[in-house]
């Protein structure tokens, strides 16, 4: 069953996301010993769960404390958190590293296109002085796919970086870069000249070098160092294989499988409706590609839901730790 969801996820338009979330939903809530336990302890009968609004989703904190699998393998890679709390970073226990490679690789395709069409350089400092971060195995395998010869990790050379994308500049090369929050607005605060073949992506993340601003606050300055329209953004974490993007306005979009639900502030089991017009609510996410782990994610964000299916992250919940990889709020 689980081989066959493998080659399904990916082909979600013919399948049908519901029926493969509802299979999902059930091969956890039996192989998922933690997040059966879970299911039980709030009084929820997986065989009464007919429809995606009534699968019960799974409190990110979990993974803070506890290994969360479905079945039993040895895994291919650990991914851990940035965490800046003393509570503890996150651990993902990836069965198959290209199954996440596959989510990754195939959603910037849709969104990017080819990466051996773009120059890639990656501004990652902090991420790169650790080990086992799922955002530089992205990075990092998207520069190889690139196969630019320029493309590649820039820890701390903000001058080679920024002459790297003059030269590009001049050379009309479609340049993608990749970059931590204070790392991006540190570069953009020593080198400032007008972008048109270059496109910046900001992952988050202050790390506390700096104050934290919001994100529109940070998309203004860095369109102000760099005379741009839009600064891009990348909406992942360590307990999901699926990434969204956004291509301006802090607006994201998500691969087709991935979904964003909303829940009721007051009460975490109650699931918004779809509506028709934009809602408020904490995010719930259907990573489908989490198959050995868990597909249902109940995340500590606070966000807008747009009709026709775009999402944006305004805050967080005031008892969430702050993660390593958070975006700038603007509660």
């Amino acid at each position: 069953m689980i081989c066959e969801l493998e080659d399904k996820i990916f082909n979600v338009q013919k399948h049908g996301f519901e029926q493969i979330a509802l299979e999902l939903f059930k091969l956890q809530s039996t192989e998922n010993i933690l997040y059966r336990s879970f299911i039980e302890a709030i009084n929820i009968d997986p065989g009464k769960v007919n429809n995606v609004a009534s699968i019960p989703f799974f409190p990110v904190s979990f993974f803070k404390n506890h290994d969360v699998v479905t079945g039993t393998f040895e895994p291919d890679v650990i991914f851990e958190s940035s965490g800046t709390t003393q509570t503890g970073n996150s651990r993902h226990i990836v069965k198959s590293a290209n199954l996440y490679r596959r989510s990754f690789t195939d959603a910037f395709q849709l969104f990017y296109g080819s990466p051996g069409n773009w120059c890639i350089a990656g501004l990652l400092p902090t991420y790169l002085e650790r080990k086992n971060s799922s955002l530089v195995m992205m990075v990092n395998d998207l520069i190889g796919l690139s196969k630019h010869t320029s493309s590649g990790f820039y820890l701390y050379e903000h001058e080679k970086l920024a002459e790297l994308i003059r030269y590009n500049e001049a050379a009309s090369q479609k340049t993608l870069l990749i970059g931590v929050t204070f790392a991006l607005l540190d570069l953009a605060e020593h080198f400032r000249f007008p972008l048109k073949h270059t496109t910046i992506m900001e992952t988050g993340g202050m790390k506390g070098r700096r104050k934290e601003i919001t994100r529109a606050e940070v998309h203004e300055t860095l369109r102000e160092a760099w005379k741009l329209d839009f600064i891009h953004s990348e909406y992942g974490m360590t307990e999901l294989l699926s990434q969204a993007y956004s291509s301006g306005n802090g607006l994201f979009r998500c691969p087709p499988w991935m979904k964003i639900i909303l829940r009721d502030e007051d009460d975490p089991l109650t699931i918004k409706p779809l509506s028709a017009a934009t809602q408020s609510g904490l995010i719930n996410v259907i990573d489908l590609a989490n198959i050995y782990s868990c597909s249902f994610i109940a995340t500590d964000d606070i966000g807008k839901l747009y009709p026709e299916g775009s999402f944006e992250v305004i805050g967080r919940m005031d008892s969430s730790d702050v993660r390593g990889c958070s975006l700038m709020y603007t509660v």
